[in-house]
């Protein structure tokens, strides 16, 4: 697989579309969070396609199930490639996200997310649950049921996500980080090659690009590394 790389622009618009005047939309796609989707809205998007990028829209939709089939078309008439949705929603909301997709000619994947790579055990305990790497499971098949393309999880949880679920279910991996980076506000990371090694289909690698002096060269060394 080709172009793995997925550079989040977690910034205001004006950095966001300057770092994407560096980068090669052939060797990585974008992604679009809340910070920046909020501040600047589909224009952002118009945008970025206008630069050649396709977009990864990180909106994380968990609502109501007619609330979220909504928004999941009005994300999918933006044209982006990848839309998001919280497996912890529950089946009738996932199945909602996927219904909304229907008639589009070329509809974006859709992802579930797991379990957010910045929550540790001791977070999840927090919140009422005891097992990460069971609560893991439990949602990537509950979005495999739901008919769902994949879902974010942990580089350390792709093995076992694509022994589950077949090898033909995407795993979008955050908390990539070369060897040499700083892991920031991420809890469970892995290294760009660790990632593939484990089954990672798509790498979200952000601060050691966008963070970077050179983020040109950035992205380079790390496409080299994983092509």
């Amino acid at each position: 697989m080709t172009n793995r790389i997925i550079i989040p622009l977690d910034m205001e618009y004006t950095s966001a579309v300057s770092i994407a005047d560096k980068l090669d939309p052939n060797i990585c796609r974008l992604k679009v969070g809340n910070q920046l989707f909020t501040s600047s809205g589909p224009k952002i998007v118009k945008t970025l396609h206008d630069k050649g990028f396709e977009i990864f829209l990180d909106l994380k939709f968990h609502d109501i199930p007619n609330t979220v089939y909504e928004s999941v078309r009005s994300a999918a008439n933006l044209g982006v490639w990848m839309i998001n949705v919280h497996a912890s929603g529950g089946s009738k909301m996932l199945d909602a996200s996927k219904k909304a997709l229907e008639g589009f000619d070329k509809p974006p994947l859709l992802i579930g997310v797991t379990i957010l790579t910045s929550i540790s055990e001791e977070i999840l305990t927090e919140i009422g649950f005891n097992n990460l790497d069971k609560q893991v499971m439990r949602l990537t098949k509950l979005a495999q049921r739901s008919g769902l393309d994949g879902v974010v999880c942990a580089a350390s949880d792709a093995s076992k996500v694509k022994q589950t679920c077949g090898e033909s279910f995407l795993t979008v991996t955050p908390g990539i980080r070369p060897r040499d980076a700083d892991l920031n506000d991420q809890s469970r990371t892995s290294t760009p090659k660790e990632a593939i090694a484990n089954g990672s289909d798509f790498l979200v690698i952000g601060r050691p690009i966008t963070g970077s002096e050179d983020p040109t060269n950035a992205l380079d060394n790390i496409y080299k590394e994983v092509s």
